[in-house]
């Protein structure tokens, strides 16, 4: 199995567990303070937020998936190995959502228990798919399937489209899937084209099969 992992991407890199554990409590104090800024806010009013909050609708916009989608998977390929890359992911879910029902609850006054089980359950899952995702950076044609996958995801869960309409969500989901584009990029401009597009293929492909969406 190990062998089999090696050829899809084969550059693991062992750091000092001191580092480890550095690395560790940065991501995890990074997902404190995003879910506690997420939560405030949500809490806060419209009209006592600075304009260009409200502008770009970032209270929505950090509601949505798509730039938590984005963020586990910087933490994944840039971990030093798979295993790295799902605990990484794993605490920086946990302390981001356990922060932001923590305040939902301490501090709003109020826990949607129904849309708290849909994070709980993501958070469970994450680092599968984190140990998953670290793999698409490599070179070999699955590594670049995985890419495209990661892609198609990105992409429905920032542009809503149609027969007859296509549109963005918003600029900051723009934004969004154009970072991720950067972060999965092939070695050669033409790869990264034709990863792309799968990616936007697989992305109809999905959208056929299952309409809902996690925007």
């Amino acid at each position: 199995m190990k062998s089999f992992l090696n050829t899809i991407r084969c550059d693991e890199k062992p750091i000092s567990v001191s580092r480890q554990v550095v690395d560790t409590f940065a991501i995890i104090l990074l997902g404190i303070v995003l879910g506690t800024f997420s939560k405030f806010l949500d809490n806060t009013a419209s009209n006592e937020l600075p304009f260009i909050f409200e502008y770009l609708d970032i209270r929505n916009f950090l509601g949505r998936f798509a730039i938590w989608v984005l963020i586990a998977v910087c933490i994944s390929i840039y971990s030093n190995s798979s295993i790295r890359a799902a605990i990484n992911v794993f605490v920086f879910f946990t302390g981001m959502v356990t922060s932001y029902y923590l305040y939902s609850k301490f501090v709003a006054g109020f826990f949607p228990r129904s849309y708290a089980m849909i994070w709980f359950g993501f958070t469970a899952i994450s680092p599968l798919l984190a140990f998953i995702c670290w793999y698409a950076k490599g070179k070999s044609k699955l590594a670049f399937a995985l890419s495209a996958i990661i892609i198609a995801f990105l992409f429905n869960m920032s542009f809503y489209y149609g027969m007859t309409y296509f549109g963005m969500r918003s600029i900051l989901e723009l934004i969004v899937f154009i970072c991720g584009l950067a972060v999965l990029k092939r070695n050669t401009i033409k790869g990264s084209v034709i990863m792309t597009a799968i990616g936007v293929i697989v992305a109809f492909v999905l959208k056929l099969l299952y309409p809902f969406h996690f925007g």
